[in-house]
């Protein structure tokens, strides 16, 4: 196995997120990054090959969501596709119990091997349409924090996502350049779904004279979403809230 201590040292160190790291935590991530570079020359993990931008632009960008994240908390990741952010996280936040939601049993199938590789016990799979999951009795309105990351535009990925978050818990949406523009389009609708309205978390990573762009959106869930949503895909495509 590559050793890549350095360099996820180095990137977490610029962009203040070095609190997060220990030895067990480097570790499992170099694995975890072997584990990406390997799977991808198979089958379609991630659309970055390089080593040094799967810690920047993926682990690096997964581990800012981490600081909203409450202590043992139930959490979901909607549309995980090769596990980001909810593989780092479950890696960095072993208090914390992860459920990675995705449509392709093939990216989940990776997840769950990747977990047991790297001894993750605090990490499952869930394999389904968010909008269908949203409406099981297993899943609305169970979670404390749900996250979503390069999924959809935001007044879409509100009604998917909002429905699994109980009140009381957190919706955080990891977001680009659009995200102000989305929060405005998103804005009737997430008050709608029984959220409070986005605060916009903005921030830069920084590596090799790259600057990334980010936003985090946040919203309270502060009551129940109506029973009518989530409305089937092609209703919330057609017309978002």
């Amino acid at each position: 196995m590559s050793d890549y201590s350095n360099i996820i040292e180095v990137v977490f160190s610029e962009n203040g997120l070095e609190g997060l790291l220990n030895k067990s935590v480097i570790q499992k991530l170099n694995s975890l990054i072997d584990r990406t570079v390997n799977t991808n020359k198979k089958f379609n993990i991630t659309a970055i090959t390089n080593e040094e931008e799967i810690i920047f632009k993926h682990i690096a960008d997964s581990a800012t969501v981490i600081k909203f994240i409450p202590q043992n908390a139930k959490l979901l990741d909607v549309g995980t596709g090769g596990g980001f952010p909810a593989l780092p996280i479950s890696i960095m936040r072993p208090d914390v119990s992860v459920y990675a939601l995705d449509s392709t049993a093939k990216k989940l199938a990776y997840i769950d091997e990747t977990a047991m590789a790297l001894e993750l016990p605090n990490i499952k799979t869930v394999c389904g349409r968010a909008e269908e999951h949203g409406r099981s009795v297993n899943y609305r309105e169970r979670f404390d924090f749900v996250t979503a990351r390069a999924v959809s535009a935001l007044n879409v990925l509100t009604e998917l996502c909002l429905p699994f978050v109980k009140v009381g818990g957190i919706f955080a949406a990891m977001k680009g350049l659009s995200a102000s523009d989305e929060a405005e389009l998103a804005k009737s609708g997430v008050v709608q779904l029984g959220g409070s309205k986005f605060i916009d978390n903005s921030f830069t990573l920084t590596h090799n004279g790259e600057d990334l762009h980010r936003h985090i959106l946040v919203s309270k869930k502060i009551k129940q979403t109506p029973p009518s949503f989530p409305r089937q895909y092609s209703r919330i495509t057609k017309k978002p809230l």
